[in-house]
């Protein structure tokens, strides 16, 4: 079997396929993987697999793993025994399964950070001999990685026409996309953290005392105050973020590629935005897990919401972050 111009496949995902079945028939091993490392989580994109049992999107802990291990130096990119390897022999992983030998290199980012690995291992010891395979490995990596950069750079552009079309479902009120839109740009992007291992957040926003602004001011009043959020919010989140308004108090941001740490920070800058134009808000937020879908985040976010609007009792605003 040749070696594949991965640079001529049409997606990363078939150039990524094509590379694991290339390295298996070449090299042998009975699990090849491409993974995404993302905060704690080690998380399988393209495998073949030949007798782990390992499926694509499973989730595993990055810092158990051998891959860790390499990146951080303390281990070769080629271990024909891994038990020799201190690093590898000590790794929680070696303990869960049977890892006679292992294969990783790392795959980066233009900018030089890394995005996750292409790896492989087998319960059986291998010759020293494949020890000759890396530069053919290291390249096959960087290929995957330029067929990587440049599908990102059209993802870019995909969600800017996704965005586009999904204008004609926006609030009449404030201008942001309204139940459907939301909807639509939700089921995308969950497209894409399935492909790519991305991290997201949702933040549930539910304004305080709308009904007696309604009853007792008048929903002109009422439709003055769902603005002023509207305006807030918007004014807090970042450019590729998405903020819709699903319902007659109820909003919604989608922290797009944003993990835990930069949720956090959304959530303190939406917050501080709403007090300061003077909106009482319940907040919550939730991370998207790997293992389950965004449609699951807004439910933890919902929950997350409502635990803070019980909690506050007409307090100051203390949004609650759930990890879900």
């Amino acid at each position: 079997m040749s070696m594949p111009d991965v640079q001529s496949f049409p997606s990363f995902e078939a150039a990524a396929q094509a590379t694991l079945k290339f390295l298996h028939s070449r090299l042998g091993f009975d699990l090849w993987m491409v993974t995404r490392t993302e905060g704690d989580d080690w998380i399988v994109l393209h495998a073949e697999d030949q007798g782990y049992g390992v499926k694509e999107g499973a989730v595993f802990r990055w810092a158990e793993s051998f891959c860790c291990q390499m990146t951080k130096g303390l281990g070769p990119r080629i271990a024909p025994r891994s038990q020799d390897v201190p690093a590898y022999a000590a790794a929680a992983i070696g303990q869960q399964v049977a890892i006679g030998a292992y294969v990783g290199v790392p795959l980066e980012r233009e900018d030089g950070t890394l995005f996750g690995t292409l790896c492989a291992i087998d319960p059986a010891p291998q010759p020293q001999s494949i020890a000759a395979e890396l530069p053919l490995i290291e390249l096959i990596g960087r290929l995957l990685c330029s067929v990587l950069e440049s599908e990102f750079k059209v993802q870019t552009e995909t969600r800017r026409a996704d965005r586009v079309q999904a204008e004609s479902l926006s609030d009449s009120l404030t201008g942001l996309y309204n139940h459907r839109g939301w909807t639509q740009l939700l089921a995308a992007e969950e497209e894409r953290c399935n492909r790519y291992g991305h991290p997201a957040c949702v933040l549930s926003i539910d304004l305080d005392g709308l009904k007696q602004v309604n009853d007792i001011q008048g929903h002109a009043k009422g439709d003055e105050l769902i603005c002023r959020a509207a305006n807030a919010i918007r004014s807090a989140v970042r450019v590729q973020d998405i903020v819709a308004r699903i319902g007659g108090d109820e909003f919604v941001v989608l922290g797009v590629e944003c993990n835990g740490s930069d949720g956090g920070t959304l959530l303190t800058r939406i917050s501080a935005a709403l007090l300061a134009a003077q909106v009482q808000a319940s907040l919550g937020i939730a991370s998207r897990d790997p293992r389950l879908s965004l449609s699951h985040t807004v439910l933890q976010a919902d929950e997350a919401m409502y635990h803070c609007k019980r909690s506050r009792r007409g307090q100051s605003l203390k949004p609650r972050l759930v990890n879900s």
